[in-house]
């Protein structure tokens, strides 16, 4: 994974201020040598190069390659090895000794000699050490396990969206063909009657067409695309059906300025010709739309006749828009579907 610029000045602040705390501390104990020559010296080297080691050691080879792949067994042999290490270097005990106690500046203490004790330069435990030791540690483990985190969530919500554009292109994919294939059927009807509507049919299939294949590969497009498309539909099916059909098509509100998923209201459009039709009854079908500055409102209704069509080529279109609502209007549209009093009505609210 890429180091960003921010991480990178993090790091070095923060060891800055780490390690500007520890000189501070130097500073001010007594008899301390100038602060300069305290920083070049090689305790202060030491003590640099341990925690450094550590840390990044930690973060970068020890957690990726063993702990993440849980090989715990050895990460924790090797934090134990490096545990000793530090024991026995004592780093902070050897910053100590740059301070000898007030009175022995002249002494020269023999070998073991000196304050015993916790932080003292003797043969105590050197306790500083041992704590730095384990807040080094625990700090780059959190940052590794957290950086990890993030990028396994970011994995996953990659593979979620992609799962999504998949699905959708699956449903427009089962749309399309569906679509142009009731449409078809309609110009043959036509065309086998040698009606005058043919060629105005043909010219309407044609934008249709261009319609699905320009515009239905993007998740929204013009809301008067979607309606010029509906016109052009319900043209074709009256010039089809002639008389024993009753449209009414009612479009308000500014429809300029929103956007839509292609082919959506086309899917219950087609839903209402397929099955509220019929060539012995009148068919009376309505169908209106409104748009305001925060919704899009879309109102269909026919009447449900008997059919003995074969299923197995129908009820795909509204399980599809159903889908497609839940991915591109996530909590930002209302559906109803009704079926009482012998009507097939379809309610659609979107927010705009």
């Amino acid at each position: 994974m890429r180091t960003k610029p921010v991480d990178i000045i993090s790091h070095v602040a923060g060891w800055l201020f780490f390690f500007s705390l520890v000189a501070g501390f130097m500073a001010n104990s007594p008899n301390s040598p100038a602060i300069t020559s305290q920083l070049l010296s090689t305790p202060f080297l030491i003590f640099y190069a341990v925690f450094l080691f550590l840390f990044y050691f930690n973060m970068g080879v020890l957690i990726p390659q063993l702990y993440l792949r849980k090989k715990y067994l050895v990460y924790f042999f090797i934090i134990g090895v490096l545990f000793i290490g530090v024991y026995f270097i004592r780093p902070f005990d050897g910053l100590m000794k740059l301070n000898p106690p007030p009175g022995d500046m002249n002494r020269i203490p023999p070998p073991g000699d000196g304050p015993k004790g916790p932080g003292g330069p003797g043969k105590g435990i050197d306790i500083t050490s041992i704590i730095l030791f384990v807040t080094v540690w625990s700090l780059s483990t959190a940052i590794c396990i957290i950086r990890q985190w993030r990028v396994t969530e970011q994995r996953a919500l990659q593979a979620e969206t992609d799962k999504v554009n998949a699905e959708l292109s699956f449903l427009k994919s089962q749309v399309n063909p569906h679509f142009l294939f009731n449409t078809l059927n309609n110009i043959y009807s036509l065309a086998i009657t040698s009606n005058e509507n043919t060629a105005p049919s043909i010219m309407k299939l044609s934008n249709i067409m261009r319609y699905v294949t320009d515009e239905a590969g993007r998740n929204f497009v013009p809301l008067d695309s979607e309606v010029d498309c509906m016109k052009d539909y319900i043209d074709l099916q009256q010039m089809r059906l002639g008389s024993t059909m009753n449209v009414s098509l009612s479009v308000k509100g500014n429809t300029i300025d929103k956007e839509i998923a292609p082919l959506l209201l086309m899917t219950f459009v087609e839903n209402v010709f397929k099955y509220g039709i019929s060539s012995h009854e009148p068919s009376d079908i309505t169908i209106k739309l409104s748009a305001d500055e925060h919704n899009i409102t879309f109102f269909c209704q026919n009447r449900l006749f008997e059919t003995k069509r074969n299923t197995e080529r129908t009820g795909i279109g509204i399980p599809n828009a159903r889908k497609r609502l839940l991915h591109l209007y996530p909590n930002k549209h209302f559906l109803d579907i009704d079926t009482g009093n012998g009507l097939f009505t379809v309610q659609l609210t979107l927010q705009a």
